[in-house]
């Protein structure tokens, strides 16, 4: 049974990257300029896992850490966790369901630095837990300092995450940030700058949280939440709530069951009525 349930996810994996090759493989013949990058990021490849090892360390390449070095972390961390690719296909997955700016899964897998910054994170929370700490923070440092994403590699992250256009994210060290999450640019899950120990956000499954929110301290944002753009949350916030202000208010229910799926960020227009 244990078998037959491996070949299943095996083959729904091969599906997922065979229709990414399909669709560059159109895109090769549309934009021959891209004929070259193309090929050594995806058609060169014959699995996902390989083109994003390739992909990730061209990225992260440094001087003093040449991809060559980084891509064999990469290949490391893939093959010793399975966990960090089957989160990686959920993440894409994610970015083509609810990124309205995103027409085929080759587009993020390729250029949205939302989900490369999490991807590479996976891999410095990966050196974390191995103990190698040194490591696992200057990648955050590359992360940081290509993708414009600072997420602490000790922090925990689910899987089915979008990190919409990304630029200024900001996640602690003790952040929680469950399965099927959305969360906006310029939002950071800070502490108060008071307490040691666990101090950041913990955010449970289905929250939708809108461009610029800031959510500092040890508090929790229930399920299904969604929180308004330019939000300053400094309280604990009930599930399938909706929240807005500084300091922010519970000010009625999420616009629907699943807000980080449908990315309706309505809470605005209720805001200004209210106002």
């Amino acid at each position: 049974m244990e078998n037959s349930h491996a070949q299943v996810m095996q083959d729904k994996q091969d599906s997922l990257w065979n229709s990414i090759r399909k669709d560059v493989a159109v895109q090769v013949e549309r934009e021959p300029i891209l004929a070259s990058f193309l090929h050594a990021t995806i058609l060169n490849h014959t699995s996902m896992e390989a083109a994003l090892s390739f992909h990730l360390a061209n990225k992260l390449d440094s001087a003093v850490a040449p991809a060559l070095l980084i891509r064999e972390v990469i290949d490391e961390a893939l093959q010793a966790d399975p966990t960090i690719a089957a989160a990686a296909r959920a993440d894409l997955l994610a970015v083509d369901q609810r990124d309205s700016a995103c027409h085929s899964l080759y587009e993020p897998f390729l250029f949205f630095k939302g989900f490369h910054a999490l991807q590479a994170w996976r891999v410095a929370h990966w050196l974390w837990q191995q103990n190698r700490r040194s490591l696992a923070l200057f990648v955050q440092h590359r992360i940081s300092v290509v993708f414009g994403v600072d997420i602490h590699p000790a922090a925990h992250l689910g899987q089915g995450i979008l990190l919409d256009h990304a630029t200024g994210i900001v996640i602690g060290e003790t952040a929680v940030v469950e399965d099927n999450v959305s969360i906006m640019q310029s939002v950071t899950l800070g502490g108060t700058g008071k307490e040691s120990g666990d101090r950041h956000p913990k955010v449970r499954c289905g929250v939708l949280i809108g461009a610029g929110t800031k959510i500092l301290g040890n508090i929790e944002i229930g399920r299904c939440s969604q929180i308004a753009s330019g939000s300053v949350v400094l309280k604990s916030v009930p599930e399938k709530s909706l929240v807005a202000g500084v300091p922010a208010k519970v000010i009625g229910e999420a616009s629907c069951d699943q807000p980080a799926l449908s990315m309706n960020q309505c809470a605005l227009s209720q805001v200004d009525q209210l106002g």
